[in-house]
């Protein structure tokens, strides 16, 4: 681990411990490994360096709009290589939140997220983003790692 050392005016300093204890971090380190993460996250997404995501995809949706769920079902299914798995929850008697664990190339989980957020009848669409360093077997990147025969799958690592 390598270390540095900044300095901050008082105020600043003030500031940033009253944010450190509010949002319950143990230390300084640690609340600034996670802005750095975040804005780095935030920098690949924006100059579209993430080339492969795990994200969560979560949305508010009126059941009773006409054939919405059967649309949304439709495009899980159509896009079921991006999709590991989806919680189902009822909010009322009209709206249900769902919420989708996707994988995949960022662009085409960035688009399926844009197109249920874009369905008549859906709400409060949001998707979380995160960029992942695909590894095969020994940490190789972007290899499918096969441990035993006929059993393959990839091991997904958070950039940063």
């Amino acid at each position: 681990m390598e270390r540095f050392t900044i300095s901050l005016d008082d105020k600043l300093a003030h500031e940033f411990d009253h944010w450190i204890a509010a949002r319950g971090y143990a230390n300084r380190s640690e609340a600034v490994r996670d802005l750095f993460r975040a804005e780095l996250e935030r920098t690949r997404q924006a100059t579209r360096q993430s080339v492969y995501c795990i994200a969560c995809l979560s949305y508010v949706y009126n059941h009773h709009e006409r054939d919405l769920a059967e649309r949304l079902t439709g495009l899980q299914h159509a896009h079921h290589e991006l999709t590991i798995s989806s919680m189902h929850a009822h909010l009322d008697h009209d709206h249900c939140l769902e919420t989708v664990i996707l994988k995949g190339d960022t662009a085409a989980v960035q688009r399926f997220a844009d197109a249920v957020c874009a369905e008549r009848g859906v709400h409060h669409g949001k998707v979380n983003l995160i960029s992942v360093d695909v590894q095969g077997p020994g940490g190789a990147p972007g290899h499918v790692a096969d441990h035993a025969a006929g059993h393959t799958h990839l091991h997904l690592k958070p950039a940063s």
